[in-house]
């Protein structure tokens, strides 16, 4: 009997990867979470340094999101060392890390994690290739390393670019060709999502699929990346990457997150996206508006040495907002 589940594809980073597929695993469809492998920072990135192992925090939160183990196996892939030689790191990324050396592949490694997990769906490195991101800065200045453009905020981005060419999985342009909807996740702009379009193979594969393609813009800005961003920017810049006539569909939040939370973030010079509707409802693309915050304020575990949104999107209003996608 034919399959006939609608299979949805997200690209991004890992926490809006995770954010999207939390609420989407709770539906009766193939999901497949292509993960960017840029990231270089915190526990991450020394493992990387240290072990010459490919970078797996990304990878962990999608492998969570998609777990349908017993809570306290999640748990475990989450939790991070406080004190001693392991504080700051995560033991799913050093777990990772290890199974990588056992199986010599990462993409085994992923698998054998998902099986431990028992996820609901596939996550697939956009590249099992050494993936090093570069920023280059309107006044001239190329930064190298996702951890250090992250945090550099005395400058505008011009634009990102790889250190050296790098490959796109053939699992990732597989998802993308088979899939009904691809949703290109919130998160850090230049150093979570768009890293994913630098891997050769992936913007033809984008362009090449018959699979709708929606866009959910970010709640907030972040100073060292999208500072004065509205809707309309980021929508902008990704279609830099993509070239027009990609996107299908641009999903943004119209609610205003409360008056703590937005002077929580202009503490740190960061604001609420605003909507732009005036701007995109002139655009081609199909806009879908409405109150996607979550009432959850996400709080920082106090070893983890990365900054962290406290704002995201609600899973739930996500998934049922995408799912109306897939089946119009």
């Amino acid at each position: 009997m034919e399959n006939t589940k609608k299979k949805i594809v997200t690209i991004g980073g890992g926490t809006g990867n995770f954010t999207v597929l939390s609420g989407l695993k709770k539906y009766d469809i193939e999901i497949s979470a292509i993960v960017n492998m840029a990231d270089d920072g915190g526990s991450t990135g020394v493992l990387r340094h240290e072990l010459g192992v490919l970078p797996s925090g990304d990878i962990r939160q999608c492998l969570v999101a998609l777990s349908e183990a017993p809570e306290v196996l999640r748990d475990l892939f989450l939790y991070r060392f406080g004190i001693g030689g392991l504080a700051g790191h995560n033991f799913g990324n050093i777990f990772l890390g290890a199974l990588e050396k056992v199986t010599n592949r990462f993409e085994d490694a992923v698998l054998v994690a998902g099986k431990i997990l028992n996820i609901k769906g596939k996550v697939i490195p956009v590249t099992v290739e050494p993936m090093v991101l570069l920023a280059e800065y309107e006044n001239g200045k190329t930064l190298k390393g996702q951890s250090k453009i992250a945090n550099y905020k005395k400058h505008k981005i011009k634009k990102v670019i790889l250190e050296n060419e790098v490959h796109t999985s053939y699992e990732a342009i597989q998802a993308i060709m088979e899939s009904d909807l691809i949703v290109l996740t919130p998160g850090d702009l230049y150093t979570s999502l768009i890293p994913n379009f630098l891997s050769f193979g992936m913007t033809e594969a984008l362009r090449r699929t018959k699979a709708k393609i929606v866009y959910v813009v970010n709640l907030m800005t972040k100073r060292a990346e999208t500072h004065g961003f509205g809707a309309y920017n980021f929508i902008e810049e990704v279609e830099k990457y993509l070239g027009v006539n990609v996107i299908d569909y641009v999903l943004v939040n119209t609610a205003s997150p409360s008056e703590e939370i937005v002077d929580l973030y202009k503490k740190e010079n960061e604001h609420f996206v605003n909507p732009d509707l005036d701007k995109i409802g002139n655009t081609r693309y199909k806009i879908i508006t409405g109150d996607l915050i979550s009432q959850i304020v996400f709080e920082k575990n106090s070893a983890d040495k990365l900054k962290r949104s406290i704002l995201r999107h609600d899973s739930d209003k996500l998934a049922r907002a995408l799912l109306n996608l897939v089946l119009l």
